[in-house]
């Protein structure tokens, strides 16, 4: 049997980041402390996810696109997340993060082949257990949502 190429693209979770945002704003105006540990949301941060069509797969190749120079940081969480119930805690966040960049005047986003490649690779072994993966976009020096798409490429 011939093995495909699968592309999943990140889609930001609108209505997670709201849910972790009001959870941070919240805090604030009680003017209590989160929890130990607890990762609160700041303003450049968004929840992205990944749908997992199938659970067998291995890692081929990201594909980043940033329409402005800047950087943008993917930290994938470890393990199942739901924030209406569980708040996201530090020690969920995966290491290496992947990092996509790109200076003024070049047409290229470059990333850390290593970091990148081992992210895709522990990518593929979470989708083995999951449908579902959430993931914290940190967008800085000129990076914005609206001009970053980001996929990540598979066999299956």
């Amino acid at each position: 049997m011939e093995s495909e190429t699968l592309e999943l693209v990140f889609t930001e979770d609108v209505q997670l980041t709201k849910c972790m945002r009001m959870r941070a704003h919240s805090l604030q105006h009680k003017n209590a402390k989160p929890q130990d540990g607890e990762k609160l949301l700041k303003a450049n941060e968004f929840i992205y996810r990944l749908d997992f069509l199938r659970q067998k797969l291995a890692f081929l190749w990201w594909k980043a696109s940033l329409q402005t120079a800047g950087k943008v940081t993917v930290t994938g969480t470890s393990q199942h997340w739901t924030p209406d119930l569980t708040n996201l805690m530090t020690r969920q966040l995966l290491e290496p993060a992947a990092v996509f960049s790109r200076e003024e005047g070049e047409g290229e986003v470059r990333c850390n082949e290593a970091d990148s490649q081992e992210f895709g690779e522990r990518l593929c072994d979470l989708a083995k257990i999951r449908k579902v993966m959430y993931f914290v976009f940190a967008f800085a020096d000129g990076a914005e949502p609206s001009g970053f798409t980001c996929s990540v490429g598979f066999r299956a």
